[in-house]
This record gives structure tokens, C-alpha cells and sequence, in this order.
């Protein structure tokens, strides 16, 4: 479970996070392009959130964390785009899938999942809204939670402003099982489809690495529509 000392441990962490993430990037470059669609498909413990068509015939899977700043810019700058172009229009589907970098980044986490239920699982009939739009605030604040004096303070107020209360919030840093699903899917990520650096994407299985501009993703997203 986590707690208040982890807010402050996970946020002093985060300057560990960015010394070493250059060579994980470079690491994962020499590896394949590439990964078995079916496999990574299969969703995690507390299942996938998405953002359009479940039918749409190109999926992007992103691994992204909410204490990366490349992976801010990509959900306030490039993912507006792609959402208007793609996502809205039925052709692409995002799955979203948190991959957590530290101790304050699992703790956001597990609070975006507990606004969907308190087990954290996005099951059939679930409304994601809310959580889509407490990751977006979580992005567009990321620099006043994430990198500020008091992450706990500008968290609650976050989740508060949501409609969280504080029994819920503290009920769900404790929940030992969505802290465990969360590992399990940065692990699984990290095992089967060697994600170490974020944000990663696969398009229809294709690796992506990086927060690339919307005409980079058009260049691989156009020839996989139906002509």
C-alpha cells in the first residue's frame, strides 16, 4: 500500500527517473520494431481504458507515465490532433495503459483507476470518462503536482475537484490489489513487449518511440486505413 511518505519519496525520485531514461532509450532502439498483436491485446489485471471506436481498424496501445514530461506534451499537444482526425472520426483507437516510473507515480495512478471503481477495473459498461479526464488534468498540472514542494497537497485537490473524497482517496492509496495490477502491467510490459522508456506506442503492433508529432503518426496511421 502507499501512503504520504510516498508522495514525498516518489516525488524525489523523479530526478532519477529522467538521469537514466536517455539510456533506456537508447537501448530499446536496437530491439524489434514490432511485437504479436495478439498478445498485446490481452488486457491487464483491471482491464484497458480507451478513447474511441472498439472496432476501429488501427489501434495504438500507449505505455505512457504521468510524471513524464515528454508523455505531457504528447497527451496536451499532439493527442488533440489525432483525436480529431482519427480518434473521433472512428478510424483509430487509443488504449491507454499506465506504465508507472516511481513511487508518486503509481500513487496518481492508483487514484485515476479509483475513479472508475474502487477496485480500480474497467469492466463492460464502465463509464471511462472520468478517468480520461482526471489523466488529462494530471497532465496539464503535471508540472505543479509532479515537480512542486507538496505533491500530496496539489493531488488531493486535484482528486478532490473530481468529486473524490478524502475517505475514498485514502481507501484507495490503500488498496494493496490495484498497487499489485499496476505492477503487473509495467512488468509485462516491460517483459513481453521490452517498453523502458515513455511514452512508448505500438500502432497495430508497430513500435513507436517517443512523444512524435501528429504528421509522424499520420505517416504510419494513414497507410493502415481502408482505402
Amino acid at each position: 500500500m502507499l501512503s504520504r511518505r510516498h508522495f514525498i519519496e516518489g516525488s524525489a525520485a523523479l530526478g532519477l527517473v529522467a538521469a537514466f531514461a536517455p539510456a533506456a532509450l537508447a537501448q530499446r532502439r536496437t530491439q524489434t520494431e514490432t511485437v504479436d498483436v495478439a498478445q498485446l491485446m490481452q488486457p491487464g489485471p483491471l482491464g484497458d481504458v480507451w478513447l474511441g471506436k472498439a472496432d476501429a481498424p488501427v489501434t495504438i496501445v500507449e505505455y505512457a507515465s504521468l510524471t513524464c514530461g515528454h508523455c505531457a506534451s504528447f497527451h496536451t499537444g499532439t493527442l488533440p490532433e489525432l483525436k480529431k482526425k482519427y480518434i473521433e472520426t472512428g478510424k483509430v483507437r487509443l488504449v491507454f495503459r499506465e506504465f508507472a516510473l516511481n513511487q508518486l507515480d503509481a500513487a496518481v495512478y492508483m487514484l485515476t483507476r479509483c475513479a472508475l471503481n474502487a477496485d480500480g477495473k474497467a469492466g463492460e459498461g464502465v463509464d471511462q470518462a472520468r478517468y480520461f479526464a482526471l489523466i488529462d488534468v494530471f497532465f496539464q498540472q503535471q508540472r505543479n503536482w509532479a515537480f512542486g514542494g507538496n505533491p500530496l497537497e496539489a493531488v488531493t485537490a486535484i482528486t478532490r475537484q473530481a468529486g473524490m473524497t478524502q475517505a475514498q482517496f485514502e481507501a484507495c492509496l490503500n488498496n494493496q490489489a490495484i498497487l499489485d495490477a499496476l505492477n503487473a502491467t509495467r512488468e509485462r510490459a516491460a517483459s513481453a513487449f521490452g517498453v523502458e522508456s515513455t511514452p512508448t506506442f505500438f500502432v497495430n503492433g508497430k513500435r513507436v518511440l517517443g512523444a512524435q508529432p501528429a504528421s509522424e503518426f499520420e505517416k504510419i496511421i494513414d497507410p493502415l486505413l481502408p482505402a
